[in-house]
């Protein structure tokens, strides 16, 4: 199975916009509405048993990004959806576009862990290339979202890539 991004990377696109901050230490907190939060995880426990996944679009604050919306995408893993996901390059291309048009950049993506804690696996950080992003995962127990965490990409190359946890604030 090719990389989610290969075509990306293969192509020469940058995985690190000038924007996005490469540091955790500038960036701790993911915010986000109660509604956006309720919808990412209602996403989990609706395509349980397999994962779900999506985009976070926002604008960069001082504070960390502030999401301003959700965009759930198809997860086209055929050979292992119960515990992995994958965002086809072209419905990642549109999603950034629209948010481009709204003058909101991609903040980070999220995916759903089926019946697994809201960890990173070492597939989720081989697979995770948008520095500066952050990545949700929620747990799906039973059918139902559980814990909710939220992973910031920091370093400055694919090199020096590490995720280091964040605080998700829910607001309003």
């Amino acid at each position: 199975m090719p990389h989610p991004f290969a075509f990306f990377l293969a192509n020469g696109w940058e995985t690190h916009a000038p924007n996005r901050p490469q540091s955790g230490l500038l960036m701790s907190e993911l915010r986000l509405t109660q509604a956006i939060y309720d919808q990412i995880r209602a996403h989990g426990e609706q395509t349980y048993p397999h994962e779900c996944c999506g985009a976070l679009l926002g604008r960069l604050t001082p504070q960390g990004w502030q999401v301003e919306a959700a965009v759930p995408a198809g997860n086209t893993r055929t050979d292992s959806a119960h515990n992995r996901y994958q965002i086809a390059p072209l419905e990642l291309v549109k999603i950034e576009r629209e948010a481009r048009r709204h003058g909101l950049d991609i903040a980070g993506f999220y995916h759903s862990h089926p019946d697994h804690p809201a960890q990173w696996s070492q597939t989720d950080f081989a697979e995770a290339h948008w520095l500066g992003c952050s990545y949700v995962i929620t747990e799906v127990a039973n059918g139902r979202a559980a814990v909710t965490n939220s992973f910031h990409l920091a370093g400055a190359s694919e090199e020096e890539k590490s995720f280091e946890l964040e605080t998700i604030a829910v607001e309003g």
